[in-house]
């Protein structure tokens, strides 16, 4: 699950194991050295950490269960820093562009909480979750009669098909690769280069669609979490008679409740009511306001002052995937009136310093930047305690099989960095060895991110060369193979309950190619052998298996620096109804809003 620059993390959209947490509303922001309240929050979100349901058919009809208070009418501003990275489902990894696709696209399948940090799959254009065969090795997905994309055409399973088949082309890049590599390897891509545009397509004993109302998947081994991988937003579908390829990231159709009315790139979106959207196909969304309008480009302090104002359009405004900025944190949580139009949570993201394992060659100097970053100061610039807390490893509170003590640079006994330690390591290195260049996102949040590393780095003898991106394509950029960049912060939580949504996807040597999210290029024999081990174990068998590849990718390699845990704190206007905190999206709710008056 993607998430960018203050999208915390890259992230997981579908961070289904972080639960939902009150952080503690005291008057007093205890800061970062607060361990009692860390032990809380983490405990809270273990807690919470409940096991997802497959749903039947019964509760994958619509519609979706009213919204006590709800009334219909009127727009929702959206306020959001930077732009969208993309629109075409395929591409979508990230947690901003996750927000939105909830609200214009629909998947095979699709997330329903119930508000108590419970998450269930349901079927969304399926009847349900999922009927599997074979082992675990066939699943098959009936559709639902009647959905129609906003021009009024009638989805199929042969759209179904091409929505798959699609993300095989090469413009498809910066999308999960979890179904194409299970169907076809690790090189999908010759299996179908041109995506199905052309006369080929999979064969069927890969992907079966006998009529229009039937999809059958047919995998090498068993895949008991196909339901919550086909709920990702990046397999949200694509209806072949409209699909635009390239083009089709700037004008997708809509399968949702809401349609595109006007877009400019990087500037503004604005979002109508789809009439063809049928509220009883569908268990999740609803369609209450008339419509949303985002703007980019309103940074997070700018976000936060107008939310705390609360006057004219802010009363009905939402914060999409920015948080409260940091220095005002103390103002929220203090002010009680203010307080109450917050939501809380613990999100699953680790936030780490990548190196790019192709440029930072040296271990030592991995290992010394390791020990000298500063976890407190960069968390300080997430808002303190509410913002974060030191991560001593690669693994999140909210993911199976975490190890709270496993801490090998003692990141927890050192969360200001290990200075000397650092210098010690670096002392026989180089000079041209200690000169690296850091990317960073031209945002509030990135600017304060480089502040923070470059002091720490510094300090220690290493020449920092800070190169700013763009932050709507920071992950894009960051993502590319031949990227000109040695170290650079990203971040990743559990696209659904497994080490092997984290591991797999990050470190896995198989994964690497642009857009991937081995953002190190970390490429292991033992690593790969321990994750193809576990991918066949059951969970509880797999856990030790993933536990070993984590300590070998800290320990041994060492392709990035854990640094922070990230936590959630968003406002919203006075004027807006059925706002929660989304353990899916680890964002605001988007499918209940609506506007009390």
């Amino acid at each position: 699950m993607k998430s960018l620059t203050s999208r915390r993390a890259r992230a997981v959209v579908v961070a289904i194991a972080a639960g939902s947490l009150a952080l503690t509303g005291c008057s007093e922001n205890k800061g970062t050295d607060s361990k009692e309240n860390t032990k809380d929050d983490q405990k809270a979100a273990a807690a919470q950490a409940k096991p997802v349901t497959y749903a039947d058919a019964a509760a994958s009809n619509g519609p979706a269960e009213e919204v006590p208070g709800a009334k219909p009418g009127g727009t929702i501003q959206v306020y959001q820093e930077q732009g969208l990275s993309h629109l075409d489902p395929g591409q979508i990894y990230v947690s901003d562009a996750g927000q939105v696709s909830n609200l214009m696209f629909r998947g095979l399948t699709n997330f329903e909480e119930d508000g108590k940090g419970g998450v269930a799959v349901v079927g969304d254009l399926a009847t349900d979750s999922g009927q599997s065969s074979d082992d675990g090795k066939t699943w098959t997905f009936k559709l639902k009669d009647g959905i129609k994309d906003e021009n009024g055409n009638e989805i199929t399973s042969a759209d179904i098909r091409h929505t798959i088949e699609r993300t095989y082309a090469k413009f498809i890049f910066d999308g999960p690769t979890y179904l194409q590599t299970w169907l076809s390897g690790p090189t999908y891509r010759e299996a179908l280069p041109d995506g199905g545009f052309g006369n080929k397509h999979l064969p069927d004993d890969v992907l079966e669609t006998p009529d229009d109302k039937t999809v059958v998947f047919h995998f090498d081994t068993a895949r008991p979490d196909l339901p919550q991988t086909l709920a990702m937003p990046g397999y949200s579908i694509v209806p072949e008679e409209t699909d635009t390829k390239e083009k089709y990231d700037k004008a997708p159709v809509s399968l949702g409740p809401y349609k595109i009315a006007e877009y400019k790139v990087g500037k503004s979106l604005k979002l109508v009511k789809n009439d063809e959207w049928d509220p009883k196909t569908d268990s999740v969304r609803h369609q209450y306001v008339d419509g949303f309008n985002f703007d980019f480009g309103v940074t997070e302090s700018t976000q936060t002052k107008r939310l705390i104002a609360d006057q004219g359009d802010a009363k009905n405004a939402i914060q999409l995937a920015g948080s409260v900025e940091s220095t005002s944190i103390q103002d929220v949580i203090s002010t009680s009136s203010v307080n109450q139009r917050t939501i809380k949570g613990y999100q699953p993201y680790v936030q780490v310093l990548n190196f790019n394992l192709d440029r930072v060659k040296n271990k030592k100097v991995r290992d010394a930047i390791t020990y000298a970053a500063n976890s407190k100061s960069l968390i300080a610039g997430e808002g303190g305690a509410y913002g974060g807390d030191v991560a001593p490893n690669l693994f999140a509170p909210t993911l199976p099989g975490y190890e709270p003590n496993y801490d090998p640079f003692e990141r927890l006994k050192n969360p200001s960095g290990d200075i000397e330690k650092a210098k010690e390591l670096l002392k026989d290195v180089p000079a041209a060895e200690k000169k690296l260049v850091f990317a960073y996102a031209n945002s509030e949040q990135g600017q304060k991110r480089k502040v923070a590393i470059e002091d720490a780095l510094t300090k220690v003898g290493i020449d920092v060369v800070a190169k700013e991106i763009d932050a709507a394509s920071y992950y894009e950029q960051i993502g590319k193979v031949k990227n000109p960049y040695d170290i650079y912060i990203s971040g990743w939580g559990q696209d659904w309950p497994s080490p092997g949504t984290v591991v797999t996807p990050v470190y896995d040597g198989d994964q690497i190619s642009d857009g991937s999210p081995n953002y190190s290029h970390i490429k292991d024999a033992k690593v790969q052998e321990l994750i193809k081990k576990a991918l066949t174990q059951e969970p509880t068998e797999a856990e030790k298996t993933w536990q070993e590849a984590h300590h070998r990718i800290l320990e041994e390699i060492n392709p990035a620096a854990p640094l922070w845990y990230t936590k959630q704190l968003q406002l919203y206007g006075s004027n807006v109804g059925g706002a929660r905190y989304s353990t899916e999206s680890s964002y605001i709710d988007v499918t209940r809003l609506f506007l009390k008056s």
